[in-house]
């Protein structure tokens, strides 16, 4: 099988768009060249019946078409916080916190985990409409606890949560497993938390201004890994902003029915938003600046048969734009991932690739446009140990200072309207 390598453009300032319109079609070859991390895919089993949907979802039984788009619920402007009726509130007056539902008082004291379980706990026992639970107030809460919510709560917190010490386990500020129908309006995490918050197994998420400052731990982690025969439905998250976090600022695994606004990361050790096993999922904007430094993780990765519908990737995973500023990767999909349209990229000075494509099927990157300048190449990949990638669309980006490369090649990929600059082509 020949190889076709575009001409290369070195030392010059003018640009030439090559690869207008290439559409090949061939046979994938199984060697694989490229390093990435993986983790091993898991197999998710038909949802089985939930609740009914707030977005549009596709079972494995039942691929949704593939020009469906997945719809953004429309949204009020965040209220500010604590603003409107709550049924219970936890508040801060010197050092002593009282948590009262009406005017009943449950707990008072300087432990500001109690406070606020005590004010969940007095909610209505059995309901099946949302109650709320209003914060007032700043503090701290070991590393090592959690605040539970149960189903049908609304959280907002007021104040800043440092958390300090250590733990293990899935602990988290803020947790909650087996439920349905929760939310948190507003919060702020300080210090090393191991996730500053954690959600299982749960349905009809919605959580709203999240901002955490961090020196350790994973910003937001949403699975389904205490049950993998059940989905975690129907998420929602609005705007979240994450620092100094070791691992990811925002992990899914099992998920069915994501709508994403914004995730902010900056300086965090691993992926600013990974999707594993997720599907039906759309997102506004990735802005990540050094996310993942030195590591083989991106600022916006797919992993674990993400966007995999049964056995197929309709287009079910819809990303307005990815934004990367140094760190390692800027888009990575890897271990059979794919069913994407990102629609902007802009990615610059990445440690690593700026892009990798390594055993992913269906992905259509810079649909509408993009930019790649500096940093590591865009690279086509595959591992032996799953099919070479299949129906890739690199389109409409001009790169500057880079490189564009495939190997092996794969089936039915796709180079168009591409613009380099001082950069390299190498393709079948």
């Amino acid at each position: 099988m020949g190889r076709r390598a575009a001409p290369h453009l070195t030392d010059t300032a003018d640009a030439t768009v090559l690869a207008r319109g290439s559409r090949r079609r061939r046979a994938g070859v199984t060697a694989a060249c490229a390093t990435a991390l993986l983790t091993g895919a898991a197999v998710l089993t038909a949802p089985a019946s939930a609740a009914p949907s707030a977005a549009p979802s596709a079972s494995p039984a039942g691929a949704p078409s593939a020009g469906r788009a997945v719809t953004a619920p429309r949204q009020a402007a965040a209220a500010a916080c604590g603003e409107g009726s709550y049924q219970a509130e936890a508040v801060l007056s010197g050092s002593t916190w009282t948590a009262r539902r009406g005017s009943g008082v449950v707990y008072t004291g300087s432990d500001m985990r109690a406070a606020m379980q005590a004010a969940i706990g007095s909610l209505t026992a059995n309901r099946t409409s949302k109650e709320r639970v209003v914060v007032r107030g700043s503090g701290s809460i070991g590393a090592g606890s959690r605040v539970s919510l149960p189903s049908y709560t609304v959280l907002d917190v007021c104040g800043t949560i440092n958390v300090t010490g250590s733990g293990s386990g899935d602990q988290a500020p803020v947790y909650s497993r087996g439920t349905r129908d929760i939310e948190v309006q507003h919060l702020n995490v300080t210090g090393a938390p191991l996730y500053g918050i954690f959600l299982r197994n749960v349905q009809n998420v919605v959580l709203g201004q999240i901002d955490m400052r961090l020196s350790a731990g994973l910003g937001v982690r949403i699975d389904n890994r205490g049950d993998t025969s059940q989905w975690t439905k129907n998420v929602r998250i609005d705007n979240v902003y994450v620092s100094g976090a070791s691992s990811h600022a925002v992990e899914t695994y099992g998920v069915d029915g994501l709508t994403v606004g914004t995730v902010t990361a900056r300086n965090v050790g691993e992926s600013g938003l990974l999707l594993n096993q997720t599907i039906n999922a759309t997102v506004t904007k990735v802005d990540a600046d050094g996310a993942g430094t030195g590591t083989g993780y991106a600022a916006f990765r797919m992993a674990n048969r993400n966007g995999r519908v049964g056995s197929s990737y309709p287009t079910n995973i819809r990303v307005g734009e990815v934004v990367a500023r140094g760190g390692g990767r800027g888009v990575f999909c890897v271990s059979e991932s794919g069913g994407a349209v990102i629609d902007r990229v802009n990615l610059s000075n990445t440690g690593n690739n700026a892009i990798l494509v390594e055993n992913c099927y269906n992905v259509n990157i810079a649909a509408q446009s993009g930019s790649v300048t500096g940093g590591g190449e865009i690279r086509l990949a595959a591992r032996s140990e799953f099919p070479n990638n299949s129906d890739i669309t690199i389109q409409n980006l001009t790169v500057t200072n880079s490189a564009i490369r495939e190997n092996p090649c794969g089936t039915n990929t796709t180079f168009r309207n591409n613009t380099l600059v001082n950069s390299s082509q190498n393709i079948c």
